[in-house]
């Protein structure tokens, strides 16, 4: 879509002349924090809890760029409105803005933010999935950075951890990552379930694991039905034992994973309530 519109610092621009300075540290370090959303309807799903989030790793960052949640909210809203999008792949940046090349940030912040959307299909009870089939996964060698060296909980622009595992793929979807200790964390870009005899495990956030937005309504939607849920540390063979298992993210949603590491796993009955308790969960909030 070449005219689409992205939103740079308070101003709706034509894609093609969407640009920031090579000064900025977003750029020069990727000093920066990020959230990816999903629009329904014209609706962002869980906006509170991304706002929340980007607070957070923007503490972590020590970057205080003075924006209200109101502000960032009108221009998520814009873009989707100048772009035409109702169901939509949204993703709002913030940087710590143009400084001098010097490592050391400045306490002063003038931000760069932009907001970026692009269509995506329609979801909740009559949508479609983004993917095409269940994922292909496999377990790679690149570790997952310790939470002691870069807080697990920040989703910032340096993003070379899921890279580097990434790179390591052929022929597969999505690369899981361990920890340095050896046990399974997430995938590059998802957090894992799996499922044995009817519970439902997750690799714990007290680990060197992401707090997935999408990770956490599964969680409670699994709570909600009745479905015995543990959240803890497990081995790679823990999940290749599976009766089932799948991925989560914002786009994605609930992804079964269809085979790792040459085993097939597959989704399953407690995947497929879980998938539609989360479209009727959409539904609710975003059509209705």
């Amino acid at each position: 879509m070449s005219d689409r519109l992205y939103h740079v610092d308070g101003e709706l621009v034509p894609a093609a002349e969407a640009t920031v300075s090579v000064d900025d540290r977003g750029f020069r370090y990727g000093d920066a924090a990020f959230e990816t959303l999903r629009a329904y309807g014209g609706s962002v799903l869980g906006w509170d809890a991304h706002r929340e989030r980007l607070a957070e790793t923007c503490e972590a960052l020590s970057l205080e760029h003075g924006l209200s949640g109101g502000d960032l909210r009108a221009r998520i809203d814009e873009t989707l409105d100048a772009n035409a999008l109702v169901d939509a792949y949204v993703r709002l940046s913030i940087t710590r803005g143009v400084q001098p090349g010097k490592l050391t940030p400045r306490p002063e912040v003038e931000p760069t933010v932009v907001v970026y959307a692009k269509p995506l299909p329609r979801g909740g009870l009559e949508g479609d999935p983004v993917w095409d089939e269940p994922a292909t996964v496999r377990s790679v060698e690149t570790r997952r950075i310790p939470d002691a060296a870069l807080p697990s909980g920040a989703k910032t622009h340096n993003y070379l951890n899921g890279i580097l595992a990434r790179t390591e793929l052929e022929d597969a979807d999505e690369a899981l990552l361990s920890t340095v200790e050896g046990d399974v964390a997430e995938g590059a870009t998802s957090n894992l379930f799996f499922v044995r005899d009817g519970c439902l495990h997750t690799p714990t956030t007290d680990a060197d694991v992401l707090p997935g937005i999408t990770r956490a309504t599964v969680l409670e939607l699994a709570r909600g039905a009745g479905i015995e849920v543990e959240e803890g540390r497990y081995g790679l063979a823990d999940v290749l034992g599976a009766d089932e298992a799948f991925l989560t993210n914002r786009t994605w949603e609930l992804r079964p994973i269809d085979v790792l590491d040459g085993v097939e796993l597959g989704g399953g009955p407690v995947t497929e309530r879980l998938s539609g308790l989360y479209d009727e969960r959409v539904e609710e909030r975003c059509y209705r």
